[in-house]
């Protein structure tokens, strides 16, 4: 038997007021299609601060972590096991700039309002859904139940 590979994700939504960003991408396998700020953890790199280099990569905007809404095991579009781990942050500074090619638009939308967009224009639209449900109804945790210890 293999040994199972795991992909291991950071992934943020940016808020403001009850608005949350929310990026289009122009990834293979995923062209045009809207997702939160995220990406794959660097070797040896702290999840929270990995989400905050995603979120100042892929936007521009300096972001400070703030809760968690939960840990997401799932299967891709690709057939890869993926654990992503999504957090909540507020701007703290930089500018709105779409400077990864991979990025090719955004939009604030009402964090009510995410449920209204069909599955056609999600990445993994099964986990962006949970993720909206907790946005909505303001389940968080805080960060303290990661217990970061990195050599």
């Amino acid at each position: 038997m293999t040994q199972p590979t795991f992909i291991l994700v950071a992934s943020v939504s940016v808020m403001q007021d009850q608005q949350v960003l929310i990026i289009q991408e122009n990834k293979p396998g995923a062209e045009g299609k809207w997702n939160f700020p995220s990406g794959r953890l660097e070797q040896g790199e702290d999840i929270v601060k990995a989400a905050r280099r995603e979120a100042r990569e892929e936007t521009g905007l300096e972001v400070e972590i703030t809760a968690t809404t939960g840990v997401y095991n799932f299967i891709s579009d690709t057939g890869q096991q993926v654990i992503l781990f999504h957090f909540l942050g507020n701007v703290t500074g930089g500018m709105l700039d779409l400077a990864e090619e991979e990025i090719v638009d955004s939009r604030w939308i009402h964090r009510d309002d995410l449920q209204q967009l069909q599955d056609k224009e999600l990445r993994n639209p099964g986990v962006i859904r949970q993720i909206a449900g907790r946005l909505t109804d303001d389940t968080r945790y805080p960060l303290e139940i990661f217990n970061t210890q990195l050599i």
